[in-house]
């Protein structure tokens, strides 16, 4: 697949504005600058931030020295809490999923809206889009930070232990965890489903245990953490959301390094985002044969069947492009339209 330019580079003047509230002048560095990741780097999100802090410690001979804490460990496990902790001076740097955010920043959870970016044509297409991006980005800083770069997340599928989902009807009754979106949560309850809002640290013995039956997430997590382990029997490959992975550094500390420091940090995460995403499509192409080799029952809609996946999910995509950001959402569905086309 050939991809384009995946990130618009800020202007240099515009990149290093801060808001009002949290400027200060530049000083000395901090001897450590603690970045929060919800996985480890045995997963593609953790690889993407341990090689942005390598390279960031590499290009600027130690001067910024960027260690990460995976398992959302400065939050206590609770990855929704990251960003107001950013905004507190307890996070300095960011490589997350801003759907885990939208309690904070709703708007910030754009792109996660049910089957609105339906594959890695309409993603590239979008993420590629300079205008569109320079405006996102815009919302970050306005939310407080300074965004770099941007990865990806992987498409969520689900599993379950209970049968095979084929259809909406299918999940009626079956107990989802869900990361802390009450949009997340909305859309599995508009099809009977019953929806569990918990961490990643508190899903894991919640499936071992049956406390819930089912789990959303990309397949590389369902490998990674060994799922089929935790009774998780089914899958169901619908590649239903795909967020972003926004690589951001809080604003009060962009605004101390130097400008020179700045473009090697932004250049880092822009790296960063490239390999990152390149290891994410790599095990996107293969999870299917990975999970089934597990002996787990893998099913992958038909093209009826996705119609009727989104038609159901309908109602919930509109209530929630109203709530969270539905100009900039329109010009989103207007790009990935294009591709539709192509």
């Amino acid at each position: 697949m050939q991809r384009r330019q995946l990130l618009p580079l800020a202007a240099g003047a515009a990149a290093a504005v801060a808001l009002p509230r949290f400027a200060w002048a530049q000083g000395a560095y901090k001897a450590e600058y603690k970045m929060s990741t919800v996985v480890p780097p045995a997963f593609a999100w953790g690889k993407g931030g341990e090689i942005f802090a390598n390279l960031v410690r590499e290009r600027t001979s130690g001067r910024i020295n960027i260690k990460q804490y995976p398992g959302a460990s400065l939050v206590q496990g609770q990855q929704d809490r990251e960003f107001s902790a950013m905004r507190q001076g307890v996070i300095d740097v960011l490589c997350g999923a801003p759907i885990n955010w939208s309690g904070t920043v709703r708007e910030l959870s754009a792109f996660t809206l049910p089957f609105l970016l339906p594959d890695h044509k309409a993603y590239d297409a979008v993420i590629g889009n300079t205008a569109l991006m320079n405006e996102y980005f815009d919302m970050v800083r306005k939310a407080g930070a300074e965004p770099l770069a941007v990865g990806e997340t992987g498409y969520r599928q689900i599993s379950n232990s209970k049968r095979p989902i084929l259809k909406p009807d299918d999940l009626k009754g079956i107990k989802v965890r869900v990361v802390g979106s009450p949009m997340y949560g909305e859309i599995m309850s508009s099809m009977g489903a019953n929806p569990t809002f918990m961490s990643w640290a508190d899903a894991q013995p919640a499936l071992a245990s049956g406390a819930v039956d089912a789990q959303e997430n990309p397949l590389e997590v369902f490998l990674a953490a060994k799922i089929n382990t935790l009774g998780q029997k089914y899958v169901t490959k619908w590649n239903y959301s795909n967020d972003i992975l926004l690589y951001a550094i809080a604003a009060p500390v962009w605004s101390s390094w130097t400008p020179a420091d700045q473009k090697i940090v932004r250049e880092a995460a822009q790296d960063a985002a490239r390999q990152q995403i390149t290891l994410v499509r790599k095990l996107f192409a293969e999870d299917v044969q990975a999970v089934s080799a597990l002996g787990v029952n893998v099913h992958q809609p038909t093209p009826a069947e996705m119609q009727e996946w989104q038609v159901a999910t309908r109602r919930t995509y509109a209530r929630w492009k109203a709530q969270i950001q539905p100009t900039f959402i329109g010009k989103v569905e207007e790009v990935v339209a294009k591709t539709r086309k192509a």
